[in-house]
């Protein structure tokens, strides 16, 4: 190979701190959008609106069925838009709005009851879905036209999840309190509840803020290689063989296959999580300290994603994330108390393999250069929408754990038996630390490492595919 061609592929810019915040700004508006939603729908669901576990799963099963198609379509309309925006800044500037009104309607009680309650509630979440897999398909796919080298996808995705890490810590400490603020119901021995009014504002307060962060990541976040990875690529095939090109980059299969394991983990429990801090930890007061240890954990664990990823390679650091936050979850599995230093302690070290996803959004960077490589095909949009609809698809497999807090004998805003208590406690600490295990197996097929991208790279530089090789 070319000594010049090795050279220039292997060259780095130095990433501005304004690059790096504006980029993280992108993963604050979507944590900002989904936050509420992720953690507090099934039990606003279940303990406000009065809707059944079958209702729920129900809702959420739709959902993911319209997201197979919703999803990569998409990914579809991305990779082909032309704007003087770019093909994905558009998306953020406009999809906002409505991410913000949909997220309101989703927490808002309205006066019907029935059947009709069960549809509205299910409008108002695929909507919000809708609207939000816009904002997050096109932000994440920013990501790979933004940088073309490997370890700056990664510094950026490890930017984008501190500032998830960063606004979790903020929302667990003041989400519930806020909720709690707007809430006027009590509890028998004084305490606040929160009420439907508390979510409602709670949700409409947030959303609120969440717009206008969205519009500084497009503001800041230029499209920098957008034409020049585009330049040799025909971008107007139809959808099916767009689709299939996808399934033949078994880099990225891998990396979604992982991240649905990985997202039933973390998604699932985060969605019950509250339900077991309020019935088996000791009540609400306690949200906010386990919240709080856990999104610091998230932080520091990802904060380490860079040294980790250039001492260990992606895939084995992903591993040792996976094995760390199941250890803290069998800890907190195994001892059940309400002890504020063991909950903060284990909760913390449990958090601390949180940071994973900002490995996979790398190597979702360096599939998609596999795949100019192998297949000709460049189509972040729709690698982006992969990957969305890979947490989605948890999210749908996670919906019957809502029946089985039911099955297990959990009765709403009562005293808990202690078989219940228990079941809970397996659902929400031993069942993700089974799983972020399992969600390890496929990274065995993952071939990516530094070296090979570097290599990837430098043949795409100099004209050269597989193909080529072959010849």
């Amino acid at each position: 190979m070319d000594e010049t061609v090795s050279t220039k592929s292997n060259k780095r810019r130095n990433l501005s701190p304004k690059l790096l915040v504006g980029y993280g700004l992108g993963e604050v508006g979507c944590q900002l959008s989904w936050y509420m939603i992720n953690s507090y729908l099934n039990i606003f669901y279940t303990d406000i609106v009065g809707l059944s576990g079958a209702a729920i799963s129900a809702i959420v099963l739709i959902a993911r069925i319209w997201d197979t198609i919703n999803d990569p379509m998409m990914g579809q309309i991305a990779d082909r838009t032309h704007s003087r925006w770019g093909k994905f800044r558009p998306y953020l500037l406009f999809a906002p709005p409505f991410l913000a009104l949909f997220n309101v309607l989703t927490f808002t009680v309205f006066p019907v009851q029935g059947a009709a309650k069960v549809i509205i509630c299910a409008v108002c979440y695929i909507c919000a879905g809708m609207a939000y897999t816009v904002c997050s398909i096109a932000y994440q796919a920013l990501l790979n036209v933004i940088s073309k080298d490997s370890r700056e996808r990664q510094i950026l995705a490890t930017a984008r999840s501190t500032g998830a890490s960063v606004i979790g810590i903020i929302l667990s400490m003041v989400a519930m309190p806020m909720i709690l603020h707007f809430s006027s119901t009590f509890q028998p021995d004084g305490t606040k509840m929160a009420d439907a009014h508390g979510y409602f504002m709670g949700t409409l307060i947030i959303s609120l803020v969440m717009v206008p962060v969205f519009w500084l990541c497009a503001a800041i976040c230029k499209e920098t290689y957008t034409e020049e990875l585009h330049k040799d690529h025909v971008e107007n095939t139809g959808f099916l063989e767009n689709m299939k090109g996808l399934f033949q980059n078994d880099q990225l299969l891998m990396v979604v296959i992982a991240t649905v394991l990985g997202a039933i983990c973390v998604t699932g429990r985060y969605g019950i999580l509250v339900y077991h801090v309020i019935y088996v930890v000791g009540g609400p007061q306690y949200i906010a300290t386990m919240f709080t240890a856990m999104t610091v954990g998230q932080l520091v664990g990802t904060l380490t994603v860079p040294w980790g990823t250039k001492v260990f390679g992606k895939k084995k650091y992903m591993i040792i994330m996976n094995i760390v936050m199941a250890l803290g979850f069998v800890a907190l599995y195994l001892y059940p108390t309400n002890n504020p230093t063991f909950l903060i302690g284990a909760s913390f070290i449990g958090s601390l393999g949180f940071g994973a996803p900002a490995i996979c959004y790398g190597m979702v960077g360096d599939s998609l250069e596999y795949a100019d490589w192998k297949l000709g095909k460049r189509q972040e949009g729709l690698a982006a929408s992969m990957l969305s609809f890979g947490v989605k698809l948890a999210t749908a497999l996670c919906a019957p754990v809502v029946m089985l807090l039911f099955a297990v004998g959990y009765v709403p805003n009562q005293e808990q038996t202690e078989a219940a208590k228990h079941g809970i406690n397996f659902m929400v600490n031993m069942l993700p630390a089974i799983l972020a295990i399992v969600s390890c197996i496929p990274l065995i097929w993952y071939k990516l490492d530094d070296k090979r991208v570097s290599e990837i790279r430098a043949d795409l530089e100099a004209g050269v595919h597989a193909w080529d090789k072959k010849n």
